[in-house]
């Protein structure tokens, strides 16, 4: 494996930040041309320095406010009728109905902290809703995919 000089390093500072960006514009960067960088991202991946690409998915104005509500129903046994109007509220990315004194663990993301709140209302005020928990997410430190 060869070693990595700086034009190198600063080709996969680059892609970290944008995956996507053309050869052209990572050549401006760079001051290589577009076939130059071609074939240093080429040697990159045939080295192992680059392993592969992916693609992380956020909803249409990537929401960068995130909360989890820990909501307690009335009558668990029962209380289908929370889990879909829950289906309906777009911000809820994921519902999880748990074991324990607690019912569900809801997981919301939305465009601001305004908008958290106002899902925070309608949950609250659904028939069979006795009382929620939310805790705001202030930073993401690790996020496993594959879940």
């Amino acid at each position: 494996m060869r070693q990595l000089d700086s034009i190198d390093q600063r080709i996969l500072v680059e892609l970290r930040q944008n995956a996507r960006i053309s050869h052209a514009q990572l050549g401006e960067i760079v001051r290589l041309s577009r076939n130059a960088i071609r074939q240093r991202i080429e040697r990159l991946e045939r080295d192992g320095h680059i392993l592969g690409y992916t693609i992380q998915e956020r909803p249409p104005g990537a929401p960068p406010v995130s909360a989890t509500m820990l909501v307690y129903r009335q009558d668990r046994m029962r209380g289908a009728d929370v889990l879909a109007a829950l289906q309906q509220i777009p911000e809820v990315v994921q519902c999880d109905v748990v074991a324990g004194e607690l019912d569900l663990v809801v997981r919301v993301e939305a465009p601001s902290p305004e908008r958290i709140q106002d899902v925070w209302t309608t949950v609250a005020a659904l028939p069979g809703v006795r009382d929620i928990t939310t805790a705001m997410s202030l930073r993401t430190v690790i996020a496993r995919g594959g879940r």
